[in-house]
């Protein structure tokens, strides 16, 4: 094993909104993501890219492809063939069509034969509002310096948004199956946008993004039998938050996971306008409710001191009926659901503040009943980021060589 790169340095693969690093903080402590935008040199207007596949209707089929030079005009830009798609995915909870936006990102120069592998990455909690999608941004969001790492190991990238995150329509926060397919459906759209990239893949992700990379793998051999995925790598994975509710029955929430449920309860109730958010909301989170699921830059501010004023039983459910319904959607939408497609790999750590342990575990254990290999690293003094990458990028990497891989089941 290669000496360990430090987790800050390498930034690093793990894509998220729950990582030490500014850009990688749950929505409620975000700082100011889209800060450095500012710094940016002024760059032309993208352009639409004429060589991109534009035909077809089914998944992964592409509606636009545009340049993107607000991207290749960073520093950290340089040496990168950027395009922002929107394309055709589905809805995990109904399979109705729906439309996503993304990233796709390549190293520049002569493609490998067989053309460049791809990397999906799952990004972590960004926001659940339609400007929240990292391709909207110059720096993805500040998640640029991640991608530049996953390229300059000779890989291409697929960023997807996830469904509401970019485009119009209503991000269902936690729902992996989604996030998932909407992964699996921007390898897809880098296919189509440049031809040069592999069918092998594999999914990356932490937080929110690691239970999509998870969910990705679950449903790839049914969903996209035409791609190769090689493995998952789930970083302290939301596979299972559905014990939140608890929590919040008996006042024992985290202080960081009290965000996390107000923008699990907000985006129920885009989802179900039947849903009275009014039945899980008091105090501090009554008065800072609007303030707590804004992601702009302006409001980084006032997003951490709104979250500093909620308090551990500001979302307790008013009856066992309003509890067990808030349960019973969050469990709709826990993995693992169906056996795996290819090997996983999970990372999680005992002292994690967001996800608590025990939860992860139980997944893990649900995950091998169902079949599959899974390659699992606890760390009873982890808390959401683990202290290097190492380990995963060269776990990763076997998989693409088709190296043997250690079942943990």
């Amino acid at each position: 094993m290669r000496k360990a790169l430090p987790w800050i340095v390498v930034a690093v693969l793990v894509v998220g909104g729950l990582t030490a690093a500014t850009y990688l903080r749950p929505l409620a402590l975000i700082g100011t993501s889209k800060v450095l935008d500012m710094f940016i040199p002024l760059s032309g207007a993208p352009e639409p890219i004429g060589s991109a596949d534009l035909a077809g209707s089914g998944p992964g089929s592409l509606l636009s492809a545009t340049t993107m030079p607000g991207v290749t005009s960073t520093f950290t830009g340089q040496g990168i063939r950027a395009a922002r798609v929107v394309y055709h995915s589905t809805s995990g909870d109904t399979g109705a069509p729906t439309v996503v936006s993304g990233a796709v990102l390549t190293p520049l120069g002569q493609a490998p034969k067989g053309g460049w592998p791809v990397v999906a990455l799952g990004h972590g909690t960004l926001g659940i509002d339609n400007n929240c999608g990292p391709s909207l941004s110059p720096t993805l969001m500040n998640l640029l310096p991640i991608a530049k790492v996953v390229i300059n190991l000779g890989y291409a990238v697929a960023l997807a948004d996830y469904q509401g995150l970019g485009v119009k329509g209503v991000h269902p926060y936690s729902d992996a199956r989604t996030a998932g397919l909407n992964m699996i459906d921007a390898v897809r759209a880098a296919r189509h946008v440049f031809g040069d990239i592999s069918t092998t893949w594999a999914a990356f992700g932490d937080s929110q993004g690691g239970a999509a990379a998870w969910a990705a793998d679950e449903q790839a051999e049914p969903y996209a039998p035409e791609l190769n995925l090689v493995g998952a790598v789930a970083v302290a994975p939301a596979a299972d938050i559905s014990g939140l509710v608890a929590k919040s029955q008996t006042g024992t929430l985290t202080s960081e996971q009290r965000p996390v449920l107000q923008a699990l309860i907000e985006s129920l109730a885009r989802l179900h306008p039947d849903l009275n958010r009014d039945e899980y909301r008091h105090g501090g989170a009554s008065r800072y409710w609007n303030v707590l699921t804004d992601c702009s830059a302006g409001a980084a501010y006032k997003r951490a001191v709104a979250a500093g004023q909620l308090g551990p039983r500001d979302f307790l459910p008013v009856s066992p009926d309003a509890a067990q319904r808030l349960q019973n959607l969050l469990q709709a939408w826990a993995i693992p659901q169906r056996r795996l497609t290819a090997p996983l790999y999970v990372w999680y750590g005992g002292q994690d503040p967001f996800i608590d342990s025990v939860w992860t575990k139980a997944a893990i254990g649900r995950a091998c009943s169902l079949g599959g290999t899974v390659t699992t690293e606890f760390d009873p003094k982890g808390g959401h980021n683990p202290p290097a990458a190492q380990e995963m990028l060269d776990w990763m990497a076997d998989r693409f060589a088709g190296k043997k891989v250690t079942n943990d089941c």
